[in-house]
């Protein structure tokens, strides 16, 4: 188990660095003992498994390895890594999940079994999926995967009726938020968050520093309000701004500007998420403000939530709500999260959960 939880930390370390590729870990062991380790490179260069074995060298020869997700057994940007591992010379391979993709869909593991090398399945499988969660919904619908990320009072307020927001979250639950951001492909708000908070969109280091890779920043923008001098025009990384397809104003200096048919959240957001998923954006952190997510869950296009929830009252009826739109009628058609998990973050505690059934990992 141990040498598969390892692999797992290596693919979280690669995560948002690989897309459209799957971020995965890899660890090879000889006699009890680690003889390297591995992750995805981002596109175009080597995968897990491939860097692995070329750091092991002769010493692959009858180890075994650990790999969180089936090796690739199709000629892409970069050879299969089934013929890496045959060629090896590996005696034994543990996969936690089959692959998703229909290239894979187990062809991998056959042709590890057609040449004699032992292979289990299964290990650490429900952190595994976790792991390729964007990766598996793009393979499958060539939509990205979304989350919903917002953080609230514990009466529910996400910012007072002042639009005053800073800070209802503690430091520590804002760290993990931009752990988050530097694990998507892109960042969504909509134009009002825009306006009231003129936010900067970037993931940044717990020192505050900007990381180098940095997700695309996403603003629905139907009738063009974004100023001219709003910070995520001119941060580290690249904007798309939405526009309705009437629009006839000019465009924004320091974004790309894709017209799509108008709809709930100003455009059609089922048709922007079509076009993220044909640039390959395999992951959506949604950050606000309330109507964009709320037209979000009203057209069942969010995937997961994580709600940081804050021990502080902020009262008032005009204060804002994380979740607009129109909401359900009764509480028999109200969302319920699945396989839902709390975790604490210093006084913050956040609530993660699906809002479909996770799929059943491959085994």
């Amino acid at each position: 188990m141990q040498h598969m939880e390892r692999a797992l930390a290596l693919g979280w370390r690669a995560l948002g660095t690989t897309s459209p590729n799957p971020a995965v870990g890899c660890v090879i062991v000889r006699d009890g003992e680690t003889v390297s380790e591995g992750w995805t490179q981002p596109p175009g260069q080597e995968h897990a498994e491939a860097a692995a074995l070329r750091q092991a060298g002769a010493a692959a020869r009858g180890a075994t390895l650990y790999t969180t997700l089936e090796p690739c057994n199709h000629y892409g940007r970069t050879p299969p890594c089934s013929e890496a591992i045959i060629a090896a010379g590996i005696s034994e391979v543990h996969v936690a999940v089959r692959d998703p993709n229909s290239n894979v869909a187990g062809g991998g593991i056959e042709r590890l079994y057609d040449a004699g090398i032992r292979a289990r399945i299964g290990e650490c499988a429900d952190e595994a999926g976790r792991l390729i969660e964007a990766f598996a919904k793009h393979s499958s619908t060539r939509m990205p995967f979304v989350t919903a990320k917002y953080a609230m009072s514990l009466d529910g307020k996400i910012a007072a009726r002042s639009g005053d927001s800073k800070w209802i979250s503690g430091e520590e639950s804002r760290r993990y938020a931009h752990l988050l951001r530097a694990r998507s492909d892109a960042i969504m708000v909509g134009i009002n968050t825009v306006l009231a908070d003129d936010p900067q969109l970037t993931a940044r280091d717990a020192e505050g520093n900007a990381n180098a890779r940095q997700p695309l920043r996403v603003a629905l923008d139907s009738r063009g309000r974004m100023p001219q001098d709003a910070q995520m025009l001119n941060a580290p990384g690249d904007t798309l701004i939405a526009v309705a397809d009437d629009y006839e104003g000019a465009a924004c200096v320091g974004a790309e500007t894709i017209r799509l048919p108008s709809g709930r959240g100003g455009v059609d957001l089922y048709a922007l998420l079509v076009a993220l998923g044909d640039r390959d954006v395999t992951s959506v952190l949604v950050e606000g403000g309330g109507a964009t997510i709320g037209a979000l869950f009203d057209m069942n296009l969010v995937d997961k939530v994580v709600a940081f929830v804050a021990p502080v009252i902020i009262g008032g009826d005009d204060a804002v709500s994380p979740v607009g739109g129109i909401g359900s009628a009764g509480m028999k058609e109200a969302l319920r999260l699945k396989n839902v998990e709390v975790m604490r973050f210093g006084r913050d505690v956040a609530v993660i959960g699906y809002v479909n059934e996770v799929p059943e990992r491959g085994t």
